[in-house]
């Protein structure tokens, strides 16, 4: 049976190294809306509130998608790797398995089976676990394009338990910018929109 769209959220990430991340929410319904990302601490800034709330990775902001998933875009700085199964077979191309394990409680998740293509190390899926060892999610990565290098243009994630419920991440594009410290500083996001960042 063929799926139907239930909601779609946009958003603009920025990173930059030894700040964090900074989730500005795009939606008409969300406008306003900011996260902020600094090592193990995530806060949400509301349009009309005075304070940031106290957030976790794994609050939930679409589907299956998390806060985490959304403002993590890199896990080499956040996961130590280990190769796990050096010689795989998946849908026919030679592949290998690492092991990410979290490197502060903070992570996302506290461990990633990550399974990569052998002849160029792109990803191809993981199954993401949470600290009590469960299953919280499988990801399954799609090739393509982005600034005339091959990249990672969506990942899609399954719910551990009940498989049916897919939510796609899209990545439309990445750009190198200069942007301001202040825009990592919470008490300068609480006093403004960055409607024009």
């Amino acid at each position: 049976m063929q799926g139907s769209l239930k909601a779609t959220q946009l958003y603009d990430v920025y990173t930059k190294p030894g700040k964090g991340s900074l989730v500005v929410f795009k939606s008409a319904a969300e406008a306003g809306q900011k996260m902020l990302m600094q090592d193990d601490n995530y806060w949400l800034f509301m349009p009309k509130s005075r304070r940031p709330i106290r957030i976790t990775p794994m609050q939930k902001l679409l589907g299956d998608a998390s806060v985490g998933d959304i403002s993590s875009l890199s896990w080499s700085e956040s996961y130590r790797a280990e190769v796990k199964q050096p010689k795989l077979q998946v849908n026919g191309e030679d592949a290998l398995e690492l092991l990410l394990e979290a490197k502060s409680k903070g992570a996302s998740y506290h461990k990633i089976e990550l399974v990569l293509s052998a002849s160029d190390s792109f990803p191809l899926a993981a199954n993401l676990y949470l600290q009590s060892g469960k299953l919280a999610k499988t990801a399954q990565f799609s090739r393509g394009v982005m600034n005339n290098h091959p990249a990672v243009i969506s990942m899609k994630l399954l719910d551990g338990i009940q498989q049916k419920n897919e939510t796609i991440i899209e990545f439309k594009g990445s750009r190198t910018i200069d942007i301001d410290d202040k825009l990592f500083n919470p008490s300068y996001l609480v006093r403004n929109n960055l409607e024009n960042i």
